[in-house]
């Protein structure tokens, strides 16, 4: 889990960054050298950056439905936060009445099922009450970090798979030249049917669209 998301600890500072260093600081503790990394977009920005920033400690690197230019449009991702800011859940519920109940307030802002249900897997029970386990704050306060990337001039020379949804404007044509210039071995692949959560949509062609990039065993 990166920082301020599922069971990593919160912290206020939210920039690829600060992320590409917990990861060399978990690659250092886990003693990995060198490893193939794999990150779905905001994840795979972090991924990106440290590819970039250390293309020693990557063999290869597969960015899942994210490009390394500023993503647009910030505004539907500032509605989700807030709107995930504005549920309100009375304590004692159930779990399933909880999650019904936080999953029909997001819906008139957050209307694909699909994102509901992924945004809704960060609810959690606390001592009987449900808060969100993302830290919101730091998140909303970082928002046009998260959106944006970091300025890069030298490449990473190793092999690079960009792998997008075709229903999904993340991985666009507009962004191959800096593909290119940044990873000049990527190669673009798109899931046929799948949105931006590509690993949800359309699990199967996921899998095996990344086991065929890996190298041989």
């Amino acid at each position: 889990d990166a920082r301020n998301h599922g069971g990593s600890p919160h912290s206020p500072l939210m920039t690829y960054e600060a992320m590409s260093l917990d990861v060399q600081h978990l690659l250092t503790r886990l003693g990995i050298t060198k490893c193939i990394l794999l990150g779905h977009s905001m994840g795979g920005k972090t991924a990106m950056t440290l590819a970039l920033q250390r293309p020693d400690l990557v063999e290869r690197l597969i960015s899942v439905d994210i490009s390394p230019v500023s993503t647009a449009p910030v505004s539907e991702f500032s509605a989700y936060v807030s709107a995930m800011k504005s549920v309100k859940i009375p304590d004692g519920l159930s779990r399933s009445a909880a999650r019904q109940l936080a999953d029909d307030q997001l819906c008139p802002v957050v209307q694909l099922p699909q994102l509901r249900q992924f945004l809704l897997t960060n609810l959690v029970e606390v001592e009987g009450r449900y808060i969100w386990r993302v830290n919101l704050e730091a998140i909303s306060h970082h928002l046009a970090d998260i959106m944006d990337f970091p300025v890069f001039h030298k490449p990473f020379p190793g092999p690079a798979l960009f792998l997008g949804g075709s229903n999904s404007p993340y991985i666009s044509s507009k962004h191959y030249p800096e593909i290119q210039r940044l990873f000049p071995k990527a190669r673009v692949q798109y899931i046929e049917g799948a949105g931006h959560i590509v690993h949800q949509d359309k699990f199967e062609e996921f899998i095996t669209a990344v086991l065929n990039f890996l190298p041989p065993p």
